[in-house]
């Protein structure tokens, strides 16, 4: 008989399995972090900075004594952390690069036929060039590049930037560092460390890793959901890898937060603990980047929580539903509404602008307080001195 899983169970292994079930912390070192990023595999990284950038954000969610100084140290001086894809820009594991050259090999043939196609000036005869001059000369950014010639946009990138992008998207270039936030590219055999450089794995065991690796972060999932946590693989060669290892698996039915008809999904027969019996994640209110991992999927993320969350950077001010970057607030193991808000460092203040609870969540004095505190240590890591509610800033669930 298929074994089913209730909601509450469900967010709570999910919510555990993020990283977001823990007691606050008091203090974390640099080698905390490191295994908290192992944990998740990867940090979305994001320019906005609207209050932090989301890749800072992430992991102060997960402890409120993460410093910005330990996650640089990790990527620019101790190169145990690399920048690369998964389904976007991300902070990885150096141990992981020997499978990312994976997607080295299929951005390559990818990236040639598709930048060639958009007709823009030729850019593969610059590889070279460019290859020998950061050999030569160190490190590079794009505008290194750019002398006199304007950009009109992506469409018109000076053929040795595309050159640039194109060699770090094929593995030959890594991020040394950002300045601001430009990548400032150097050859990979200078920032990867030599055992990851010099490891190979052959096809068969990338396609077993990114599968188990990503079933085990998940908790359970379905075909579609595996493929897409790495954003390394195919969905066929994720059904051969589940028809290969049938054995190990199992169906289980996931019940979702609206009470809609359950969703078949997969998990190890040999599963954890965690799955069965997860921990009751504490009350305190958490304020989540959009680009948390735990909201990356959007439809997971509305079947096991009941929330449907889109970031509406993109959408016309005057048809946006709630606003430019919206913060999604979580409580125990419910996300119980959003928050319009921005740190002005011109005014030294964090500017609230408007929270909205979800429906059918009441406004009481102990969220509001519980809000109010996590709104006190955003303020903080944010560093501004104070915080300024508009005056409508309390919405209606």
């Amino acid at each position: 008989m298929t074994a089913t899983i209730d909601n509450r169970t469900a967010r709570r292994a999910f919510l555990a399995l993020q990283g977001l079930s823990g007691p606050p912390q008091t203090g974390q070192t640099k080698a905390d972090l490191f295994e908290v990023i192992r944990q998740l595999g990867f940090v979305q990284v994001d320019s906005i900075n609207t209050v932090a950038r989301a890749h800072h954000q992430i992991l102060f969610s997960r402890n409120a004594t993460y410093r910005e100084k330990h996650l640089k140290a990790l990527v620019e001086k101790d190169r145990h952390l690399f920048e690369h894809w998964t389904h976007d820009a991300s902070i990885i594991p150096c141990e992981l690069f020997p499978y990312w050259r994976h997607r080295f090999i299929r951005e390559d043939a990818r990236l040639q036929k598709r930048w060639e196609g958009w007709q823009r000036a030729p850019f593969l005869h610059e590889c070279d060039g460019v290859l020998e001059r950061i050999a030569k000369d160190g490190p590079v950014m794009t505008r290194d590049f750019e002398g006199d010639k304007p950009s009109t946009g992506w469409w018109d990138w000076h053929p040795s930037k595309t050159a640039l992008e194109y060699l770090w998207r094929t593995g030959k270039l890594a991020i040394a560092r950002r300045d601001g936030f430009q990548k400032v590219y150097d050859l990979a055999e200078r920032i990867i460390p030599g055992a990851h450089q010099a490891a190979k794995v052959e096809h068969h065991e990338f396609v077993d890793w990114a599968c188990r690796s990503a079933l085990q972060r998940l908790g359970f999932a379905t075909r579609g959901e595996i493929a897409a946590f790495w954003g390394l693989l195919r969905p066929d060669e994720v059904a051969e890898w589940i028809a290969e290892n049938e054995v190990e698996l199992e169906t289980v039915l996931v019940e979702n937060a609206d009470g809609s008809k359950p969703r078949a999904a997969l998990r190890f027969r040999d599963y954890p603990d965690v799955l069965d019996d997860p921990p009751e994640p504490p009350g305190r209110v958490r304020v989540l980047s959009p680009f948390d991992p735990a909201l990356r999927d959007r439809n997971r993320a509305e079947r096991l929580f009941g929330f449907r969350y889109r970031i509406e950077i993109f959408v016309p001010e005057e048809k946006r539903v709630y606003g430019y970057y919206v913060f999604p607030i979580l409580r125990g193991d419910r996300l119980v509404g959003r928050i319009d808000m921005k740190a002005d460092r011109n005014r030294d203040m964090l500017a609230v602008r408007k929270f909205w609870p979800e429906k059918g969540v009441r406004l009481s004095k102990a969220l509001l307080a519980d809000l109010d505190a996590e709104l006190d240590r955003i303020r903080k890591f944010a560093g501004v001195a104070g915080i300024e509610y508009a005056g409508d800033w309390l919405g209606s669930g």
